[in-house]
């Protein structure tokens, strides 16, 4: 079975003549349905720039990118913003809801975008909610909601169009428990936990930067970068999830990062 994802040789450079940062260096790997991988690495590793060429939103210097099959490092204009739009779900650290929609007129957004008939939307924006455990919050605007709610809230709306790919950039940043307190860890747990369960029900396939050793815990694979080249991935196999954060541990603390940013 050809992979959800497939990067070959990926190189994105900054910068000029005799003055070029390869942030990008020829990266290799692939995502196969169903999967849900995690990158890690430390600021300035290349990962959101990775994540960003993945998603579109950057440009690749040299290589190709194909979800199911589909060369999108080729795609242009209306081509792109199609496959964007539809191919594509997103959860990034800031939520980017519109405030001025209630949690269901957002979520509703990216199907009334598609084209769903106006019939469907309502029941499937339910059905999503409540995947999401959300279903409470459906009727109140962004300020009236905590930072889970409205993480949720944005995974919500990045997977109720049945996307090929799920890409999240730092999904539980806003959520740590050094900006906010015990609440905050458990505002990601939860947000991580239904993660989880949209994996392993079918619903998505996911690609997660993080870097949160916690957080990375929760996925099946993750690929470590080091100035922008994948240097080595860890399988969670069969362990328990504290095993293989353990496990993380000690894959960051040998590529010399310090413990106290991935905890």
């Amino acid at each position: 079975m050809e992979p959800i994802l497939s990067v070959e040789h990926l190189r994105r450079d900054y910068g000029g003549r005799g003055s070029v940062t390869h942030a990008v260096d020829d990266v290799s790997f692939s995502v196969e349905r169903g999967e849900f991988v995690g990158i890690m690495g430390a600021s300035g590793s290349g990962k959101s720039t990775l994540l960003n060429c993945i998603a579109t939103i950057d440009t690749p210097t040299a290589g190709h990118i194909r979800v199911e099959g589909q060369d999108v490092t080729a795609l242009k204009g209306r081509s792109l913003s199609r496959f964007r739009r539809e191919r594509l779900g997103f959860v990034f650290q800031d939520c980017n809801l519109l405030d001025t929609l209630t949690a269901f007129e957002n979520i509703a957004l990216a199907l009334t975008i598609r084209g769903t008939p106006a019939g469907e939307i309502e029941g499937r924006v339910k059905e999503t909610a409540e995947l999401l455990g959300i279903t409470d919050c459906l009727n109140k605007y962004p300020y009236q909601m905590s930072g889970g709610q409205r993480q949720r809230t944005a995974a919500a709306r990045a997977i109720i169009t049945d996307p090929a790919l799920v890409l999240a950039d730092e999904p539980t940043g806003a959520l740590d428990s050094r900006g906010i307190g015990a609440a905050g860890c458990a505002s990601a747990k939860l947000l991580l936990d239904r993660f989880e369960a949209l994996n392993r029900e079918g619903r998505a396939t996911i690609l997660m930067v993080t870097h949160d050793a916690f957080t990375a815990s929760y996925c099946r694979r993750i690929l470590f970068l080091q100035d922008g080249a994948v240097l080595t991935q860890l399988e969670r196999g069969g362990q328990s999830r504290r095993a293989f954060f353990q496990q993380i541990i000690g894959v960051v603390t040998r590529l010399g990062g310090d413990q106290s940013d991935v905890l």
